[in-house]
């Protein structure tokens, strides 16, 4: 018995309102150092306790909801493009706001930006001319940590962007080093002369907003784990192609979500074995082209892959509302 007796009460608390029989946890506790009498004693103290049975009584409306996820999460899988992400060339506004935006739907628009200078600028040399004196802000050493993602403000680099560009150009497959939407704030304004190659796409877009969008920028083998964003999004696939993994909010139960908006489930390749639950999840993947705006619903859990160096602007500043995330607090351990 290597833990505390404070420790066990809570691994006794989280399993009873888990659903675990009593018995099962009488036989665990005397597997780890509990004789019969002290197992059972904890067991019952902690099936009296007027806590614990509030908590059940919050566990169950828990449940209820999980319950209408799961009706919304069906409901979705019936549909005749259920399983997949639609393609729609210049896709109107209005089509868009109430088909996919109001609804909670991702959709893949074509001929959005076909117009975009960066469509036919954008390369390893024009990158080099433009900005390569810049200073840059870079994710470095996400290979040595497998928490990169949440770690990210600790595996921060500033380097010209001319290195960085060479580096993408030169490296293969890496996960190593990415640019992406969390260096921000160095980067939109070191290189703010690639902006006006990727003007607003009005159609969808508020050009008045102070949100002019993000850049990333990576090699092929770059990953961003499974995780729920609280806006909705925009990808616009400028250079290269990338593989999205897509799961609904209504599956959110099912997708093992430990922390903040991140899941335990590794996208690369899915551990059915200790993630059971992700066999009943509506897993949809899509592989994004150049040329592509991917429309990425609020709370959608999202894994991406780049399939080759590529470079991506993202947008949140939408026409409709898109200040949801005003009303989030779960930014710990759930």
């Amino acid at each position: 018995m290597t833990r505390s007796i404070d420790d066990w009460r809570r691994w006794i608390a989280e399993n009873i309102l888990l659903g675990a029989p009593p018995p099962a946890l009488h036989a665990a506790l005397i597997d780890h150092g509990f004789n019969a009498d002290e197992a059972a004693l904890e067991i019952n103290t902690a099936l009296a306790s007027p806590y614990i049975q509030g908590g059940a009584r919050l566990r169950n409306r828990l449940r209820k909801r999980d319950w209408t996820l799961s009706v919304y999460g069906a409901l979705g899988r019936m549909r005749v493009n259920g399983a997949t992400v639609e393609r729609r060339e210049c896709l109107s506004r209005d089509e868009f706001f109430e088909q996919y935006y109001f609804q909670n739907r991702p959709v893949i628009v074509t001929g959005a930006f076909d117009s975009w200078p960066a469509r036919s600028l954008w390369s390893f040399d024009y990158f080099r001319a433009r900005c390569g004196d810049c200073e840059v802000e870079v994710q470095f050493g996400r290979d040595s940590d497998p928490n990169y993602e949440i770690n990210q403000p600790n595996l921060k680099r500033l380097m010209s962007f001319r290195e960085y560009v060479d580096l993408v150009e030169h490296s293969g497959v890496t996960n190593d080093f990415y640019m992406t939407a969390n260096n921000t704030s160095q980067n939109r304004a070191s290189l703010a002369a690639l902006w006006a190659d990727a003007p607003t796409i009005s159609e969808y877009l508020n050009a008045d907003s102070p949100d002019t969008g993000f850049f990333w920028f990576g090699p092929a083998g770059t990953r961003t784990p499974f995780h729920h964003d609280l806006t909705n999004n925009f990808m616009a696939q400028v250079i290269g192609r990338k593989r999205i993994k897509l799961i609904p909010m209504s599956d959110t139960p099912r997708v093992y979500n430990f922390l903040h908006c991140y899941s335990q489930v590794d996208g690369h390749a899915v551990d059915l074995t200790r993630f059971p639950a992700m066999q009943l999840a509506n897993l949809i993947e899509c592989t994004l082209e150049p040329g592509e705006l991917l429309f990425l619903p609020i709370g959608w859990w999202h894994y991406v892959e780049g399939l080759e160096a590529s470079v991506t602007m993202t947008y949140t500043n939408f026409l409709a509302r898109n200040d949801f995330h005003d009303g989030y607090d779960t930014y710990h351990e759930v």
